[in-house]
């Protein structure tokens, strides 16, 4: 039985998403394919929105710098005033992946604003994430606001919210979903079972 890759739903804002993308293949032992979606439209379907505008916001902070160490990535560097808005970076992302580089953006993105402690809501930033990893960067500007593009992530944001996507990140293997950077190993574990049958 051949299975599909695991799909790792992310948001560039979410800290807990980049610690899921850094360690996913060493995990898998294969590359995922990474899904953008926009957790703000997850927030409004659940209802209420992230840990970090509430009291749990230090502790959660404390925990994503100790899960960094713990699996062995450098320091957690945080960008000023973070969370930052994610919206055009999220834009910006369905247009790498539709260009044939949605998982090497991605990976810069994440590590630019999780190692470097850049702020994602910058175009200026975004262009450079993008030049760097060789995509045509001139054209960014206008990818991100055009209608396609919105509609695409929005649909993909519908999709998954559909399949029970309730945060990021989640991880989806033959159909199941499951919710949290620490559920690598057991989503791991359910795509072996399936191998075997």
């Amino acid at each position: 039985m051949t299975l599909s890759p695991p799909i790792i739903y992310y948001d560039l804002g979410s800290p807990y998403a980049y610690l899921a993308v850094e360690r996913a293949e060493e995990v898998f032992g294969l590359a995922p394919h990474l899904e953008p979606i926009l957790v703000g439209g997850i927030f409004l379907e659940r209802g209420h929105g992230s840990w970090a505008h509430t009291t749990e916001r230090e502790q959660r902070l404390e925990e994503v710098n100790a899960r960094a160490a713990r699996y062995r990535l450098p320091p957690v560097v945080w960008p000023a005033a973070w969370p930052n808005n994610t919206l055009k970076a999220m834009r910006a992302a369905v247009w790498a992946d539709r260009c044939g580089s949605g998982r090497p953006f991605a990976e810069a993105a994440f590590r630019r604003a999780f190692r470097e402690g850049a702020d994602l809501s910058r175009l200026d930033e975004l262009i450079d994430i993008a030049k760097a990893v060789g995509l045509p960067a001139r054209e960014l500007p206008a990818a991100i606001e055009d209608q396609a593009t919105k509609d695409a992530l929005r649909d993909a944001t519908a999709r998954a919210w559909a399949r029970g996507v309730a945060g990021v990140p989640c991880v989806e293997v033959d159909g199941e979903i499951f919710y949290g950077d620490d559920r690598l190993e057991a989503a791991s574990e359910r795509m072996v079972d399936l191998g075997r049958t």
